[in-house]
């Protein structure tokens, strides 16, 4: 009900939100810069992703960077080869 009032009032759909353990993506926002927003883009269009992409593969590569070991609530996946400081 409250799906159809906000997009009566809006026009669009509401995102949905989350449930625990629900492995839908949803729709984040964030705050940049013009030029942060031009430096994600001419980043993006150079390794072919969308920007979305391309922050999630960034983000990806610093945690394990900085956690190689995984943290108490990301754990790396089975069989993975885990080096580095903080390996455990």
């Amino acid at each position: 009900m409250l799906e159809k009032l906000e997009k009566k009032r809006t026009g669009k759909t509401p995102a949905r939100r989350k449930a625990p353990g629900d492995s839908r993506k949803l729709i984040r926002t964030f705050t940049a810069t013009p030029a942060e927003l031009s430096m994600l883009e001419s980043v993006a269009r150079y390794h072919g992703f969308s920007k979305s992409a391309t922050l999630t593969n960034l983000l990806k590569k610093e945690f394990w960077r900085l956690f190689p070991g995984g943290t108490d609530e990301v754990r790396p996946d089975p069989g993975a080869r885990i080096t580095g400081e903080g390996a455990t």
